[in-house]
C-alpha cells in the first residue's frame, strides 16, 4: 500500500517560531554539545537582521525543519570559518549588497526524513537567489560518514567516492541531491566531531542571476575581509617594589603601549605578580605564595579596569588563587566588557609541588572569542603535547604560553616545545617570560626570558617559523599581525599536513573530560 503523503508547508519564521525552532534543533544536532545549539537570543538577532531568510517547514503547527541563510559578499581566495561568516551565529555580517547567499543551516527533524521536506526548504532558497539576483549559494557541509575510512583514504579521496556513487554519506549525499557542487574539502572551518572537524564547501550557481542588473541595482560592496589579528606579548622585567601601585603602574604602561599598537591581545608572563615577594616580611615561598593569593581581588580588578579603558583582550599571565585550602596556578583571561575567565595551569612542576603545594588544574578549556579561538597553556603545560592538541581538534588557533624560567635550559624547554606544538598543530604561539633578578627574605629570584611569537614551519611562514622575538633577558615588548584565515587554508594545502595526515585507524586521543568550550563575551 502506498505510504499517505504528508501535507508538509514552508513559511518564512515568526519570532514566535523560535522556542520551536530550538527545539527541532536538539532534536537534529542530537550528536552535538549543547554550547553548539544557538539559544533564544542567537535566534532572535539572526531573524532580525535578516528575516526574509529564515524559512521553516510545518506539519500540522508542528516545526519538523527549518533553514537560516544571510546574504554575504566573500573573498573566494580566503578560507572563512562558520562564526566569522556569520559574526558568531548573530548574523551581523548580513550584506544586501552582497553577491552570495549563504545557507547557514538547514535541518529536518529525525521523524520526518525522507519525507521531502529539505526540497521543500531548498525551493525556497532558491526563490531568494532568484529574487535578490545573487550569483550563488554556498554552504559548508558535514561528511559524518567520513571517521569510518580516515586513516585509510584522505578526507578529499573520501568527498570524491561519495560524489562519484562509490560511498554514501547521509549529509554529502543531501546536498548532491539538492543541486550542490563541491568545490573544496576543508578542515576546521566548523567544529564538527562526527566529521572530524572537516567540511565540505558547496556552491549551487544561480542560472538565473544577471550580473549587470546586480551591478547597477548594488552599491560598491567591500569584500569581507580576511580575518586578522595584532597580538602583544610583554616581556616583564621583574625587579623590587615598594608596593602594588608599582604594579599597576608598570602594568598599564603595557597596556597602553599595546593598545598604540591597535594590538587586539596582550599577553602577560607567569607569576609576574612574585614582584610583591620584594616587600613582603614572609620569610618561606610557600608562606609568600599563599600571602599572595590575597591580592587576586586587586590582581582582576586592575586588568578589567585596563581591559575596558584600552578595548583589549588581555592574557594576565598567572596569579596564585586561593580556592577552599588549595591553591592553583591560574590564568585569568580580561575582555573588553569586563568579563573574566581562567584556566588554571594543569601539569604542576615538582618546586610548584614541594615548595608551594601548588595544586593541579581542573579543565581544560577553550575560548571562543570574536578575534579567534584561543588556548592558554601555562609554561610546563606546552610540554604535554596531548592537551595542545586536544585543544587543536576542539579548534584551537593560538596558544598563549605565559612562562616562568630562572635559566636557559629551562627556557629552552618551553621554546622547543612551543615551536613543536606550532609545527605539529598547525597554530600559533604567543610565548612570553619574565626577565631580570630580585632579592627577597625568602631568596633569590631568577629569570631568564626571550618572548616569542612562533608560526607553523612551511613555506606561507617565515623560514624559521618565528614572526616576532624579543633581544634575550631584557624589558620588552613583542608585537606581530597573525592571519588566521591564511592559517586554515594552510593546514589543508601546505607541504606537510600534520592535521590531516594523523591515522585515527592505529590510535587515537580521547579527553577523561571533554574540553570546555567558552564563548566570551
Amino acid at each position: 500500500m502506498k505510504e499517505k503523503r504528508l501535507k508538509i508547508t514552508t513559511r518564512r519564521w515568526r519570532e514566535s517560531d523560535i522556542p520551536r525552532i530550538i527545539e527541532c534543533s536538539r532534536a537534529i544536532y542530537n550528536d552535538y554539545p549543547p554550547e553548539f545549539i544557538y539559544n533564544q537570543r542567537q535566534y532572535e538577532m539572526q531573524f532580525k537582521a535578516f528575516p526574509d531568510g529564515q524559512f521553516v517547514a510545518v506539519h500540522k503547527d508542528r516545526i519538523v525543519g527549518y533553514c537560516t541563510a544571510i546574504i554575504v559578499n566573500i573573498d573566494d581566495d580566503f578560507w572563512y570559518d562558520v562564526d566569522e561568516i556569520t559574526g558568531a551565529g548573530t548574523f551581523s555580517t548580513h550584506n544586501q549588497d552582497g553577491d552570495t547567499l549563504y545557507g547557514a543551516d538547514i535541518g529536518v527533524h529525525p521523524e520526518y526524513r525522507r519525507k521531502g521536506v529539505a526540497m521543500l526548504l531548498y525551493q525556497r532558497r532558491r526563490a531568494l537567489l532568484k529574487r535578490y539576483n545573487l550569483r550563488r549559494m554556498i554552504a559548508y557541509g558535514r561528511i559524518p560518514g567520513y571517521q569510518e575510512h580516515a586513516g585509510k583514504m584522505s578526507a578529499e579521496q573520501y568527498v570524491q567516492k561519495v560524489v562519484n556513487g562509490d560511498l554514501r554519506d547521509q549529509a554529502l549525499n543531501a546536498h548532491l541531491k539538492a543541486g550542490y557542487q563541491v568545490k573544496k574539502v576543508q578542515l576546521d572551518i566548523t567544529i564538527d566531531k562526527a566529521s572530524l572537524n572537516y567540511s565540505t564547501y558547496l556552491e549551487m550557481p544561480n542560472p538565473d542571476f544577471n550580473e549587470a542588473k546586480k551591478r547597477i541595482a548594488s552599491s560598491f560592496s567591500v569584500k569581507h575581509p580576511a580575518r586578522r589579528i595584532r597580538v602583544c606579548a610583554a616581556q616583564y622585567a621583574m625587579k623590587p617594589v615598594a608596593s602594588w601601585e608599582e604594579i599597576e603602574r608598570n602594568v598599564g604602561f603595557f597596556a597602553d603601549f599595546s593598545s598604540s599598537y591597535h594590538c587586539h591581545f596582550l599577553v602577560f608572563p607567569e607569576y609576574f605578580t612574585f614582584q610583591m615577594f620584594s616587600c613582603m616580611k614572609e620569610t618561606t615561598y610557600g608562606d609568600m605564595v599563599r600571602k599572595l593569593t590575597e591580592y587576586t581581588d586587586r590582581y582582576v580588578e586592575m586588568f578589567q579596569g585596563l581591559a575596558r579603558k584600552y578595548n583589549l583582550y588581555i592574557v594576565g599571565g598567572s596569579q596564585p588563587v586561593l580556592d577552599g585550602d588549595s591553591i592553583y596556578n591560574t590564568a585569568h583571561l580580561f575582555t573588553p566588557t569586563g568579563h573574566v575567565y581562567t584556566q588554571e595551569k594543569l601539569h604542576i612542576t615538582p618546586a610548584e609541588r614541594e615548595e608551594a603545594n601548588i595544586q593541579p588544574g581542573r579543565a581544560i578549556r577553550l575560548f571562543q572569542t570574536p578575534y579567534a579561538r584561543v588556548a592558554i597553556q601555562i609554561c610546563y603545560d606546552i610540554e604535554f603535547p596531548e592537551t595542545s592538541r586536544l585543544l587543536t581538534l576542539a579548534g584551537a588557533e593560538v596558544f598563549f604560553v605565559p612562562y616562568y624560567t630562572e635559566e636557559k635550559k629551562a627556557y629552552f624547554r618551553v621554546r622547543l616545545c612551543s615551536q613543536a606544538r606550532a609545527v605539529e598543530n598547525f597554530a600559533y604561539v604567543v610565548m612570553t617570560g619574565n626577565v631580570g633578578n630580585m632579592q627577597t627574605r625568602a631568596g633569590s629570584f631568577l629569570n631568564y626570558s626571550q618572548s616569542a611569537i612562533l608560526t607553523p614551519s612551511d613555506f606561507s611562514f617565515p623560514e624559521k617559523g618565528v614572526e616576532g622575538e624579543a633581544d634575550p633577558n631584557v624589558e620588552a615588548a613583542v608585537v606581530s599581525e597573525l592571519t588566521l584565515s591564511a592559517l586554515a587554508q594552510q593546514r589543508h594545502v601546505a607541504t606537510v599536513r600534520p592535521l590531516h595526515d594523523r591515522r585515527p585507524d592505529l590510535y587515537s586521543l580521547n579527553a577523561v573530560s571533554k574540553v570546555e568550550i567558552i564563548r566570551t563575551e
